[in-house]
């Protein structure tokens, strides 16, 4: 059984991550959207909301779980049994993030990332973006996430 494990802080969720989701679970026999914390970022939503906003979001792709990372990416794939992470690539600066990240993977431990280019409509979405024109209320925010985490972001930010 091939497995592969997307990891991220998904804070939050975005329709480019979800159309990697969608097109990783196509791939793979089984794939686990692992939500992690980055310490580098502050977030906004709490490790369980991500969890459930993301469960929620992956529902109709039988194959995909979701599950939580709280140490190192290769650590959590060991326990889950998975050899493959997948990353998306919005552009020349995530390719170059990615291959530095998937370099110091492997020699961790014997993984293979597979990298996704991200569609034209989805390489301007960034989290941090959706954050900023969500705190702006912007009216269209189906554009850029899926439907619960506009319902999310607009409670968040109503608050």
């Amino acid at each position: 059984m091939k497995k592969a494990v997307f990891p991220g802080s998904f804070d939050p969720l975005t329709n480019g991550h979800m159309d990697i989701i969608a097109r990783a679970s196509q791939l793979f026999d089984q794939v686990i959207v692992a939500v992690g914390i980055n310490t580098n970022k502050k977030g906004l939503f709490s490790v369980e909301q991500k969890v459930a906003l993301a469960k929620e979001a992956v529902s109709d792709l039988p194959n995909v779980e979701v599950g939580v990372i709280d140490g190192l990416t290769v650590d959590f794939m060991k326990e889950q049994g998975a050899r493959y992470i997948i990353r998306g690539l919005r552009n020349c600066k995530d390719f170059e993030y990615e291959r530095d990240i998937a370099g110091m993977n492997s020699v961790l431990a014997d993984v293979e990332t597979v990298l996704l280019l991200a569609k034209p409509e989805n390489q301007n979405i960034s989290s941090s973006m959706v954050k900023e024109i969500g705190k702006m209320g912007a009216d269209n925010m189906d554009k850029f996430v899926p439907p619960v985490v506009v319902e999310a972001l607009k409670k968040q930010f109503n608050s």
